[in-house]
């Protein structure tokens, strides 16, 4: 199974900025309950698109550099990038249909 996997501030240039594919970068925290509601959708979303597009999680209570540098003031924030640019934002809990066109749009 695809997961998300955790990003940070050291290596989110490599993961995020210089990645081939697009990238949908969950901005969450531990204690935020709607990040817990969107976590599974994403996971259901990196599992129908493996291989596609990378997802990636960062906590934004730890890597607070990544998270003030693209100015997330309201968790979950997701963030789409597409040759090293956020090209898309979806903030707080959206249905998986939003989600999609966000990454199918990455896509196209």
């Amino acid at each position: 199974m695809s997961k998300p996997a955790d990003v940070t501030d050291g290596s989110f240039e490599a993961e995020v900025l210089k990645s081939d594919k697009p990238v949908l970068v969950d901005f969450w925290a531990p204690w935020c309950g709607p990040c817990r509601m969107v976590a599974p959708v994403v996971e259901e979303l990196a599992e129908e698109y493996d291989g596609k597009v990378k997802f990636l999680k960062l906590n934004t209570d730890d890597e607070i550099n990544t998270a003030a540098k693209y100015g997330i003031r309201s968790i979950p924030t997701l963030l789409m990038f597409k040759g090293g640019e956020a090209v898309d934002q979806i903030i707080g809990f959206r249905p998986k249909g939003d989600l999609k066109k966000t990454i199918e749009k990455a896509l196209a």
